[in-house]
C-alpha cells in the first residue's frame, strides 16, 4: 500500500520554510500532497490558483508531489485522498503545543490518520507566513523568504 502524506496548511504565502519541509520528507512517503485550505471566512493575501500554481512550479522536478485546494476538515480530506499522514513543521515549542492538540481532534475525526512532525532547519525557522505577509505589505524584499518571485 502506498504511503500517501498530506501537508496541509493556507500557505498565504507558502515560504522556503514550507519548502524545506517537503523536501525533506520526500523519502518518506510514496506520494505528497500539499492541501491548501480553503476558508472562504478568510480574505487571502496570495490568490489561492496563484498559490497552487507557484507551490506546483516550485515541485514541477518532484513527480510524487501534487498540489489541491481543498474546504473543510483536514481529516476528512485526507480520508478522501487516502493520506494517511499529515506532515507538520514545528518551528518552536509553541508551534507544538498547537499542533499537538489538532493531531488529536484529527484522529477523533478519522481514526486512521497519523501526524508527523518535522523540526524546521534552524536557518529557516524564524521565517513565517504572516511575517513575510507583514513584510511584503510594508514594500519590504521578501525573495530570501520565498521559493519563487512574486
Amino acid at each position: 500500500m502506498k504511503k500517501i502524506a498530506l501537508f496541509p496548511g493556507s500557505f498565504d504565502p507558502f515560504t522556503k520554510g514550507h519548502e524545506d519541509i517537503v523536501l525533506r520528507s520526500l523519502n518518506l512517503f510514496d506520494e505528497f500532497v500539499i492541501g491548501i485550505g480553503h476558508n472562504s471566512q478568510k480574505v487571502r493575501y496570495i490568490d489561492i490558483q496563484i498559490m497552487k500554481g507557484l507551490i506546483e512550479k516550485t515541485f514541477s522536478a518532484h513527480p510524487q508531489v501534487r498540489v489541491e485546494i481543498y474546504e473543510g476538515l483536514t481529516a476528512k480530506f485526507a480520508e478522501k485522498i487516502n493520506a494517511k499522514f499529515l506532515l507538520r513543521g514545528l518551528r518552536n515549542t509553541t508551534d507544538f503545543e498547537y499542533e499537538n492538540t489538532i493531531a488529536q481532534a484529527n484522529v477523533h475525526v478519522w481514526s486512521e490518520i497519523e501526524t508527523v512532525f518535522l523540526i524546521t532547519s534552524p536557518h529557516l525557522a524564524y521565517i513565517s507566513s504572516s511575517v513575510v505577509r507583514d513584510i511584503h505589505k510594508g514594500g519590504g524584499d521578501v525573495g530570501s523568504f520565498l521559493p519563487y518571485q512574486i
